[in-house]
């Protein structure tokens, strides 16, 4: 199946952006500008990729580079949505140490095959999973610091020291930056059919190779999310992520 490329493509996105900019701006959920922003971002950005993923897509050393790129981009933009002070910038060492570890394993057993052709999409796939869990999760967790603090002094007064203070408050609501990954993981088939499954079957691959890859691809996200969390919690922990 391919999207027909036209006149029509675009009026529908526009349409579209325009939709979401108007139920976010009337309904007063926030503001309109980043809808439109993210779109035109995607478009610009998706436009360039497009140009870009040939070249690379033909030397190891370019895909090895552009997959560092897509890390430097995923740890940059979880800082942001954590803290806008420097601080943030140890939002790399969370996703580094959920989605490195289990990217090297896929390639060094030989699940992933060491072509730029997977290698690509597998590790964006995988940072992303890892940029979106350290993002909830050091939210979260700095929130209830905020919304909290008067639980944390009184831990403090008890003789608890400061990390453990800390953990006490954000421990109990850092799973629910699994809530996402859980709820594809567990519906997979039942209610979502995912772009890795669909992608495979319209590129002419087995269904049973579409589900293993698939499966993989899950089940891989859960044990990066729920290390970036960990990392994300005990990184706020020891007050290396803070406002």
């Amino acid at each position: 199946m391919n999207v027909v490329f036209g006149w029509q493509l675009a009026a529908v996105l526009g349409l579209l952006v325009a939709a979401a900019a108007a139920v976010v701006g009337v309904g007063r959920i926030g503001t309109w500008r980043p809808v439109v922003t993210a779109a035109v971002r995607a478009v610009a950005q998706l436009a360039a990729v497009s140009f870009v993923i040939v070249l690379v897509l033909r030397n190891g050393w370019l895909t090895a580079a552009f997959v560092l790129f897509m890390f430097a981009v995923a740890a940059w933009t979880s800082a942001r949505r954590i803290t806008r002070a420097r601080h943030g910038r140890w939002a790399a060492v969370s996703i580094a140490g959920g989605a490195a570890p289990i990217f090297a394993l896929l390639l060094a057993t030989g699940v992933v095959p060491a072509h730029p052709l997977a290698i690509i999409p597998i590790a964006g796939i995988l940072i992303g999973g890892a940029m979106t869990a350290t993002s909830l999760a050091g939210r979260r967790a700095l929130d209830e610091l905020t919304d909290r603090h008067g639980e944390y002094e009184a831990a403090l007064a008890l003789g608890f020291t400061d990390p453990d203070a800390t953990r006490l408050i954000v421990r109990p609501t850092a799973g629910q930056a699994l809530v996402p990954v859980l709820d594809q993981t567990r519906t997979v088939g039942l209610v979502t059919l995912p772009g890795t499954f669909v992608g495979i079957l319209l590129g002419g691959g087995s269904p049973l190779q579409a589900g293993a890859t698939q499966l993989l691809v899950l089940v891989a996200l859960l044990a990066i999310e729920a290390v970036a969390v960990l990392v994300t919690v005990e990184l706020v922990a020891a007050r290396k992520l803070r406002r």
